[in-house]
């Protein structure tokens, strides 16, 4: 019966742990979703492991040789139990596979539902730790928040991932 299991990866190297055990014939998947990150004044998008440092196969215990999985490539281990892996819950990576875009296999990270009215506090950029009102929201990762600056009322547009209820 064929089941997933979990493999942790040495640091960073998750990609080409799946590339090597997908080259030995083993169903290997590596969640990502997308990432935007700042580096010199710059923003870009980027693929990130959902879970660092782990990822999955899926194997038939017995009729594959699973002691394969810790000699390939940017392996550490797979993770065991007296000696034997330990399976996922049934229906775990199958319910994550279904929240991946179709587009890129990215996994899509849905956040609180927020209404408009809600209080928000900015966590980065200019305006961190402002606090404003959620005005509406123009595309699904942005907001728009009315601050009150300089007893001005002001509305500006920022990532969905800058902002938390309060």
């Amino acid at each position: 019966m064929r089941r997933w299991y979990v493999v942790a990866t040495k640091l960073r190297q998750e990609s080409k742990a799946e590339a090597h055990l997908k080259n030995q014939g083993f169903s290997a998947w590596l969640p990502c979703f997308r990432k935007t990150r700042r580096h010199a004044r710059r923003v870009d998008t980027v693929m990130a492991p959902l879970f660092p440092g782990y990822l999955f196969v899926e194997m038939d215990l017995d009729n594959e040789a699973w002691s394969a999985v810790n000699g390939t490539w940017g392996v550490n281990r797979l993770l065991t139990q007296d000696g034997t892996p330990l399976p996922l819950p049934e229906g775990f990576v199958e319910n994550l596979q279904a929240k991946a875009d179709e587009k890129d296999g990215a996994i899509i990270l849905v956040g609180p539902t927020m209404e408009p009215g809600q209080k928000l506090r900015i966590l980065d950029g200019p305006f961190e730790d402002c606090i404003g009102t959620l005005q509406h929201l123009p595309g699904k990762d942005r907001v728009a928040v009315l601050l009150n600056l300089f007893n001005e009322n002001v509305t500006t547009t920022v990532p969905r991932h800058m902002v938390v209820a309060v």
